[in-house]
């Protein structure tokens, strides 16, 4: 009972052969089928040897078989090193997984100090930026703590400085000089044909042409001189209103010869106190008010030029007869102080006056009223 040892033992023996082609990973490097015959067909004729012979030829040698096992073995092993560096940086993506432990470890090593490097940017960044508006506020302060007013609508950051200052420190600031009142009138009655800047920054001009606008000296002056051609005066206004600022002189001087002066003249039309307006927008602010027109035609009457209720109005605003700076404007409160105060500087002199005319020759009761006076006003 001998069956088919031949054969059997041949199969055997090739796969006793096969055996060693499997790596130690497992049965995952397994010799091609062609290498292989199903153990179920039987070989019929023995020329078929070599046929095996050449199938095992073909078949990868056993060191050939061990060497993609063996890389397998540490793709898998880098594949886990560069999961665990995965879950400890944050910016590392999936293409990573390729790279070995010693390459990602130098890939931290370097984003460390970049992070380091761009937080401390940031950081600087940040600290300059919180300095640099207290530094620009700073130097803004310092340049326009002195001129950061609430002033006028009207004054704008691109009104002419001459005209700011004339604002702050002159319009709506009452009046009692006659001079100042001449020359106040006189630059009302120019504006119709130049404008407040303009007039402002030839003041000094008009000052020298009309003698500080003393009143008795420019009454004096020559028209023709004034008038001519060339001259220093024609340059600034034309001949009509140069000839009606020469009149106005002489008729001030007869006002005054009337009232003593033309403070009192001009400050009894408003009962010696200053008209407080109160307007809250620019709107309100009229040209003429019919109180100047009361006066216009009083002046009219007296024979002075060019002073229309409008003018008069201008007078009236510039010469502090009335507080028409806006409620808002830092102008409006002092204008306010200053003609409560010129009141009762006012009301004393008035009693002085009144105790002069009623006792001219007793100067012992004189001194003794000014006394009182004085003691009334402490």
């Amino acid at each position: 009972m001998s069956g088919p040892p031949r054969l059997r033992s041949t199969n055997i023996a090739d796969s006793a052969e096969d055996r060693p082609v499997l790596g130690p990973a497992g049965n995952k490097a397994r010799p091609t089928d062609a290498g292989r015959k199903p153990a179920s067909k039987k070989p019929e004729n023995p020329p078929q040897e070599p046929e095996k012979k050449k199938a095992l030829a073909n078949s990868p040698s056993p060191q050939c078989a061990k060497v993609p096992s063996i890389l397998r073995r540490q793709q898998q092993h880098h594949h886990r090193h560069s999961l665990m560096n995965a879950s400890f940086s944050s910016e590392a993506s999936s293409s990573d997984s390729s790279l070995s432990p010693h390459s990602g470890r130098a890939a931290r090593r370097g984003v460390a100090p970049l992070r380091r490097k761009q937080c401390g940017v940031l950081k600087a960044e940040k600290a300059e930026s919180d300095r640099a508006p207290v530094s620009k506020m700073g130097t803004a302060d310092s340049e326009d703590c002195l001129d950061f007013k609430k002033r006028c609508a009207w004054i704008t950051p691109n009104t002419d400085q001459c005209y700011i200052a004339f604002h702050d420190d002159e319009w709506g600031v009452p009046v009692h000089d006659d001079k100042k009142l001449f020359e106040l009138l006189s630059l009302s009655g120019a504006l119709a044909e130049l404008t407040w800047p303009a007039i402002l920054n030839k003041r000094h001009i008009f000052r020298e042409v009309f003698l500080d606008f003393d009143p008795v000296a420019v009454s004096k002056l020559n028209e023709k001189k004034i008038t001519s051609p060339g001259s220093l005066a024609s340059s600034l206004l034309s001949e009509l209103k140069l000839r009606a600022m020469i009149e106005n002189a002489r008729q001030m001087c007869k006002v005054i010869e009337e009232f003593g002066s033309f403070e009192k003249y001009i400050w009894s039309f408003v009962n010696h106190k200053p008209i407080v307006s109160q307007f809250r927008y620019p709107r309100q602010v009229p040209v003429k008010t019919p109180k100047a027109e009361v006066i216009s035609k009083d002046l009219v009457r007296r024979g002075f030029r060019s002073v229309g209720p409008t003018v008069v109005y201008t007078f009236m605003q510039v010469a502090g007869l009335t507080n028409d700076h806006l409620i808002s404007c830092f102008r409006f409160p002092e204008c306010t102080a200053t003609a409560e105060a010129g009141e009762r500087d006012g009301e004393i002199k008035c009693k002085i006056d009144a105790k002069i005319s009623s006792e001219p020759t007793d100067f012992r009761g004189l001194a003794r009223a000014v006394g009182e006076l004085v003691f009334i006003s402490k």
